[in-house]
This record gives structure tokens, C-alpha cells and sequence, in this order.
């Protein structure tokens, strides 16, 4: 009989984990995410276009509307006996829609959410995210991101200037009355351009990132509080009082599991945390 949570652990978490763009690695298209996407924005509408295998590739959108893949860039500890270490689970929950690219224009406030992973033995542990976007600074990224860009707009280009049907001899002696069709173009692409690209001189580059805490209970209001602050001690201009790692440390080994029925207010970088285990464990939902 489980218990429904990680019984071997008495901490609040079991670990700390960090999802990103890995830059050596480069931009992956993700296929999977872009299909999920895909099929949720068309699952209400009618009249789908398009194979939807070739949709979910999302080719056809802009590189900045496009989803790569992320990869776990870290996680703290190791590994521990009673809760072992699901990469794959972990990455794919912590951004189930893969990398996001955002420009300066764009808005990029941070996303919570949480998360179940179930094992076989039917026993679980919790995940609580805080997406954020953080400026690119690796040049091999943002160069190709721009040659995305060169090459999704002049496939646009091409679109606009493909005849749909050969001409007929009605439309052929009609040409000769009408101005050429690049003439009328020409203000299309411009808006195109304008709206729908990313300079590499003039724009500021943006990818999302998560932090993440694995814990053994769903404790949603603690984590979230949790994360924010550490992002934004990361985010500010003025540093915290103390080495990050000290606050993330302190997390991990430092603060324990509250006692059923009991409530545990420990140190944030700025500021108190409060949580509270309930005293009956039913089925935990978040």
C-alpha cells in the first residue's frame, strides 16, 4: 500500500532543478510540443488546413513563434535514494511547450505551474515551475536565429508572389491592363518585415528559462513564493544579502518536511515562507 507521496523523504524538497536553452546543443526544433500546440489551438475549430503532421513541424510560423527543445541544464542534488531523478519527466513537465523566444516588444511575465509525476507503484512527487525569460547573450544563438529569419521570410515572399492556378487566356489578356502583382507586393512584404522578424542590430533576444522544485507533498503556495523570490534575486540589480547557492542549499537540507497537521514558516531571500501540511492525507490535487 502506498502512502501517495514520497514517504522516504522528511524535507520540504527533494530538489532543486533548472530548464533551459543548452547552447551547445544550438535550436532543436521540438516536434512534439509544436503538434500539442497545434491540435490544442485547432480543437475547436473547424476546417483545419493542411496536413497535421506538417502543421505540428510549425514551419510555417515565425521563428519567434516556433518551440524548440529545452533540455534540464541542472539539478541539485544528484540524486537522492528515496526520490531518484526523472530527467525526462522533470523536462518535459517543467516546459511542456519547449523554448520560447521573445523580442524587447513582447511581453515576458513569469508563468507558475505545477505538476504530478506518478510512478508505477502509484506513489508521487510534485513539481512547481516559474517560467522566465532571460536576455541571450551567445551570439552563435542570436546569428541563428537571424538566418531563421532570412530564410521564413523570403519562403513568405515566394508565397505572395506564386500564382495559385496558371493563367488562363481571359486572365493572360487581363494582365496586360494590370499593374504587376510585386508592384502591390511590395507594401505587404514591408509590413511583413517590419512585424514579423528579428534584427540582430536592433533587437534584443529573449528565451525562456525554468526553476523548478521537486518536492515529496504539494505545498503550491510555499514553492511559488519560493521560486519568485529567487528570480528575483536573480532579475534585480542589486544582489541578495547572501550567495544564491546559500538560499537553495538552505532549501534542500535545511528545511524540513512540516509535521502533520502542522505549519512551517521559514527564511525566503526577502522575505518569510509559510506552509502547511494538512493532517489527513487524502488524494493531494494541485
Amino acid at each position: 500500500m502506498t502512502t501517495g507521496f514520497s514517504s522516504g523523504s522528511c524535507r520540504f524538497a527533494d530538489y532543486f532543478v533548472i530548464c533551459g536553452l543548452d547552447t551547445e546543443s544550438g535550436l532543436e526544433p521540438d516536434e512534439l510540443s509544436a503538434l500539442c500546440q497545434y491540435i490544442e489551438a485547432t480543437k475547436f475549430r473547424d476546417g483545419a488546413r493542411g496536413n497535421l503532421a506538417n502543421e505540428g513541424e510549425n514551419f510555417e510560423q515565425s521563428p519567434l513563434r516556433r518551440t524548440f527543445k529545452s533540455k534540464v541544464l541542472a539539478h541539485f542534488p544528484d540524486n537522492v535514494e528515496w526520490n531518484p531523478f526523472d530527467q525526462d519527466a522533470v523536462g518535459m513537465l517543467c516546459m511542456p511547450k519547449g523554448l520560447a523566444f521573445r523580442t524587447q516588444i513582447d511581453s515576458r511575465e513569469p508563468q507558475f505551474h505545477s505538476f504530478i509525476i506518478t510512478r508505477e507503484d502509484g506513489s508521487r512527487t510534485y513539481g512547481f515551475a516559474l517560467t522566465f525569460f532571460e536576455e541571450v547573450t551567445s551570439k552563435q544563438i542570436c546569428s541563428a536565429m537571424q538566418t531563421l529569419y532570412h530564410m521564413h521570410n523570403a519562403e513568405q515572399y515566394d508565397i505572395l508572389h506564386t500564382p495559385t492556378s496558371p493563367p488562363g487566356p481571359e486572365d493572360q489578356r487581363h494582365q496586360h491592363s494590370q499593374p504587376r502583382p510585386s508592384a502591390h507586393a511590395a507594401p505587404a512584404i514591408s509590413r511583413l518585415q517590419r512585424f514579423n522578424s528579428y534584427d540582430i542590430s536592433r533587437d534584443t533576444l529573449y528565451v525562456s528559462k525554468c526553476i523548478c522544485l521537486i518536492t515529496p507533498m504539494a505545498f503550491p503556495q510555499a514553492c511559488r513564493k519560493v521560486l519568485q523570490q529567487l528570480h528575483q534575486a536573480v532579475s534585480s540589480p542589486q544582489p541578495p544579502p547572501l550567495p544564491l547557492e546559500s538560499y537553495i542549499y538552505n532549501i534542500l537540507y535545511e528545511v524540513p518536511m512540516p509535521p502533520s497537521g502542522r505549519s512551517l514558516k521559514f527564511s525566503g531571500v526577502y522575505g518569510p515562507v509559510v506552509c502547511q501540511r494538512p493532517k489527513h492525507i487524502g488524494a493531494a490535487t494541485l
